[in-house]
This record gives structure tokens, C-alpha cells and sequence, in this order.
């Protein structure tokens, strides 16, 4: 079992090597040209500019039984299509039964903004430590779950 991360401007890398740290798992960061990680533990592949040419190069690597965290849906339906596992930043755990609701309320929602006058949305709300311990917790009934 390995821990990819879609590490492209990911909150939660330092959290998920430090459980997986606990757990002696190997957890591969990726991410492209346009950012610049490190890691005293993890690998880190730096993958060419494109789209979704990290997603694609991540779904490649991953293989059954790994656990993926990514916030793109997307990326997590095919993990969850190679039987991998995938969570979120938010530490919602994506699986079979939501997978397919999510794809759909995010079609939804960019078939509103693209027929909108004004197709900008507000972004995220900012971070705080609460987020980060949620997911941790999550992450880590994740990971013991899996093992």
C-alpha cells in the first residue's frame, strides 16, 4: 500500500506524512512544474505542465488497496474505479455510495455558472487548525481501516 497525494497546492501533505510516518507507509507526493514541494520523507514526482497531467500521471501510479487524497472528484471516482481508496482535505471519505451524486452536483453546478451572467463563485472559506484536526482523525480511521 502507498499514499498518493494530488499534491498540487494541498493542505494537508505535512498531516498525512506524519501519520503515515506512524504507520511506515510510503506516501509519493505529486505535483507539476508550477510548484515546488519537499520532503524529508516522502517521494516527490514533478510531473510537466498540462491539463490534468498530474491527476492522469497519479491515477497511473495508483493501484488497488492505496489510498489516494485529492479534492478532485474526478481523480477520486477513478481511484475508486482501480478499488483504491480516496479522501479529501476535508477528510470526507469519497466511496461507491457518493461518488456518483458528487460528479453530478459538480456538473450541475458548472452547467450553472457557465449559463450564469457572472460564472465566478466565491472560493473556499480559509483553512483553520479545526479543518486540519478533522482530517487527521478521518485520515488516520482511513489508514487504520485500510491496514
Amino acid at each position: 500500500m502507498k499514499i498518493y497525494v494530488d499534491a498540487d497546492a494541498c493542505p494537508v501533505t505535512r498531516i498525512v506524512e506524519k501519520v503515515a510516518k506512524e504507520f511506515k507507509i510510503d506516501v509519493v507526493l505529486l505535483c507539476d512544474t508550477n510548484h515546488i514541494l519537499n520532503s524529508d520523507y516522502s517521494e516527490i514526482c514533478v510531473i510537466g505542465v498540462g491539463s490534468d497531467a498530474v491527476d492522469i500521471a497519479l491515477i497511473n501510479k495508483c493501484q488497488r488497496g492505496d489510498i489516494v487524497v485529492t479534492q478532485d472528484y474526478g481523480v477520486a471516482a477513478l481511484a475508486l474505479g482501480k478499488n483504491a481508496y480516496a479522501i479529501h482535505q476535508s477528510g470526507k471519505e469519497f466511496t461507491d455510495d457518493n461518488i456518483d451524486g458528487l460528479l453530478m452536483d459538480r456538473h450541475l453546478a458548472k452547467k450553472t455558472r457557465l449559463s450564469s451572467a457572472k460564472p465566478h463563485i466565491k472560493g473556499p472559506k480559509k483553512r483553520t487548525v479545526q479543518d486540519d484536526k478533522n482530517f487527521e482523525q478521518s485520515f488516520r480511521e482511513l489508514v487504520l481501516r485500510v491496514i
